[in-house]
């Protein structure tokens, strides 16, 4: 059976065209899909289980969907809820949810899909040998285990599945593959599996497959066949090249794309644009694969963190930022195992020089000279008392070391007083594995909820 998905953007709180949402409402789709996050941000979200949108552009973004998902009468899905997928984001869209609920006055059946796994469960499938590393990966056992703050694993169609045949008109989903929540309801349907998630990865991010990307919103027919992609905001367009590309999206096969329970795989798809705007694809191949298997994400604390910054604006200082940030390092050392009797390894001190090497540091290529640049340090130690400490201990001398020993004491420009300011809390991804599944439902759990006030 034909599906109809209206995706109105790549994550909710980004925005979206409402007159492009509008356009595709008018246009009856059988579900509304949206993403709510990733790991691009970091593993500061899924260690503290926060979200990286502010509540105000989330609660607004999210009403208005609900709004069209009650028009229409058809499911509405988000997935990653709250950027990294852990209970405490879900149940803070659900708190959301019931808010806008009694403020629309709507009665609703909620599916809450939690994708959180325990420390006793990753210890016993650590000993069943069911989880498997993936390259790179970082070396786990059972004491490790104890140090993650969050896991989670990646729901996949099947588990989105599970939550459409509870009948709800809203599925608050944990972490997802991103394709997961568009891919579920054309595979139900009996549309062509290898289309449900080749056309899944192509709209995942809403209108990054067309020549406006920031407008949001796109809709995707699947069928028996293929699927049909057009974006639906005013001037934007999907190519046969938009659409193709975006198998590198997040991807480093522009063929393959490992999924739950198998890989997609597009080597013999073709794309033809059917007008200016929509671009048809058929081809894709999707592989069923046993054992079912899982994506693990998890983060841990690895040190606590205090920044501090300075901006080099006399030219003498520019043309050698990198030389008395060397010098700079090497007198701060010593100064700090003289004071504090820290030795190197119970910290790190690391300078970045924003304007020149902040993004790749070694591997820069480009070469010029910037008006001015900003010397970002950053202390990372055991606990935040001695990070903070070395940040106190090495103000005054970010501020004023000279490059030579006969010149004038140099005054730098800081833009915060104090110049140095408590991160906290470090986090690090400590999993890139998998796990098998006896069944895709074994290690996530689903509640329903309704809530009226109609």
């Amino acid at each position: 059976m034909p599906t109809r998905v209206l995706i109105p953007s790549g994550v909710l709180g980004l925005g979206f065209d409402s007159a492009a949402l509008a356009k595709g409402v008018a246009m009856k789709p059988d579900i509304i899909c949206i993403d709510g996050g990733s790991t691009d941000s970091g593993p500061f979200y899924l260690g503290t289980g926060t979200s990286k949108y502010s509540r105000a552009a989330t609660k607004t973004e999210w009403r208005e969907l609900m709004a069209a998902r009650a028009h229409l009468n058809v499911p509405l899905v988000i997935g990653s809820c709250g950027t990294c997928g852990t209970k405490q984001t879900v149940d803070w869209m659900f708190e959301i949810t019931k808010e806008i609920a009694e403020e629309l006055g709507q009665t609703l059946k909620i599916a809450k899909l939690y994708s959180d796994q325990s420390a006793t469960s990753l210890k016993t499938a650590l000993n069943n040998d069911t989880i498997k590393a993936l390259e790179p990966a970082p070396e786990i056992s059972c004491e490790l285990i104890d140090t993650f703050e969050n896991t989670v694993a990646l729901a996949g169609a099947e588990h989105i599945a599970a939550a459409l045949n509870s009948g709800a008109d809203i599925i608050l989903a944990g972490r997802t593959t991103d394709t997961a929540t568009i891919s579920a309801l054309p595979i139900m349907r009996g549309d062509h599996a290898g289309a449900a998630w080749h056309g899944a990865k192509v709209g995942e991010c809403g209108a990054l497959c067309s020549t406006n990307p920031t407008s949001g919103v796109i809709l995707v027919d699947f069928d028996d066949k293929g699927f049909t992609i057009e974006p639906l905001a005013e001037g934007a367009m999907c190519t046969p090249h938009s659409v193709s590309a975006h198998m590198l999206y997040e991807n480093s096969d522009p063929f393959i794309l490992y999924e739950p329970g198998g890989h997609l795989d597009v080597t013999e798809a073709t794309y033809t644009a059917l007008d200016d705007r929509r671009v048809r694809v058929e081809g894709s191949v999707w592989n069923a694969q046993k054992p079912y298997t899982v994506k693990l994400e998890a983060s841990k604390i690895v040190g606590y963190q205090t920044t501090i910054i300075a901006i080099l604006r006399d030219a003498h200082y520019v043309a050698n930022a990198q030389k008395w940030t060397n010098q700079l390092q090497e007198f701060l050392v010593k100064e700090i195992s003289r004071r504090m009797d820290l030795a190197p390894e119970d910290y790190t001190l690391e300078f970045r020089l924003i304007g020149v090497d902040a993004t790749l540091g070694k591997l820069e290529s480009k070469a010029s000279l910037p008006s001015e640049v900003g010397v970002l340090g950053i202390i990372t130690a055991t606990d935040q008392e001695t990070a903070g400490e070395i940040g106190r201990l090495i103000n005054p001398f970010v501020l004023h070391y000279p490059l030579t020993e006969n010149e004038e004491l140099p005054t730098f420009a800081f833009p915060f007083s104090p110049a140095q300011t408590d991160r906290g809390a470090l986090y690090e991804f400590a999993l890139n594995h998998i796990m098998e599944l006896d069944e895709p439902m074994s290690a996530f759990k689903l509640e329903l909820e309704e809530v009226s006030y109609a």
